[in-house]
């Protein structure tokens, strides 16, 4: 288990790193927009290129930050029913969730997706608008999206079945602004320090 521990923190600050950057793209997605405002008015100049560029970057914070998302626990839950069921009961519909669904699901999209993006890239494929920009990388996006979120999803299973066998704390909490690794090193450090008052306990006794 310690082995698939460090594969899901690896994951984790894989997701971390990813997400921290992607949210970059934001920005640049609003400057574009303003900056092709501008010239629109002031200038009558404009193109389909500075539209289309927007909507890559929309579909590349959408995608590329999904895994980033699920680790953070961000994602739209609907607890109405799990809700009234025991924390172990319903890690257990996360690790059911995870792997009756989200992870054959994203499968499944890298596997119909692959063959467009070939087929794109081979052909070299453009928007049909004038001044549009080239298909391949927006398509790209969505595998990649996809097996970014496929990897979180199996660092989200291994977490649960490590909270299960109680060498985690409840990994579907939302983290605020500290990382996994420290809430995990934090979790560690009270397990010592509890450790440390039941022996010196003992010992008085």
């Amino acid at each position: 288990m310690t082995f698939l521990l460090t594969l899901s923190k690896t994951i984790d600050g894989i997701s971390e790193w990813i997400g921290r950057w992607v949210a970059w793209l934001v920005l640049f997605a609003v400057l574009i927009s303003a900056g092709n405002a501008v010239m629109r008015k002031a200038f009558n100049m404009s193109s389909n290129g500075f539209l289309e560029i927007q909507w890559y970057l929309f579909a590349a914070v959408f995608l590329l930050a999904a895994g980033y998302t699920l680790m953070r626990q961000e994602h739209v839950k609907i607890d109405v029913v799990s809700g009234r069921f025991s924390k172990r009961t319903q890690i257990w519909i996360d690790i059911i969730g995870i792997c009756v669904f989200l992870l054959p699901f994203t499968f499944i999209t890298i596997k119909l997706a692959m063959p467009l993006v070939i087929n794109a890239y081979v052909t070299q494929e453009v928007s049909s608008n004038a001044g549009g920009l080239i298909r391949w990388p927006v398509f790209a996006l969505l595998p990649a999206g996809m097996l970014l979120l496929g990897m979180q999803a199996v660092s989200e299973l291994i977490k649960r079945i490590a909270f299960l066998q109680g060498l985690i704390p409840d990994p579907s909490k939302k983290q605020g602004s500290k990382t996994p690794e420290q809430e995990f090193a934090e979790f560690l450090l009270q397990k010592e320090v509890a450790a440390r008052e039941a022996a010196q306990i003992g010992a008085q006794k």
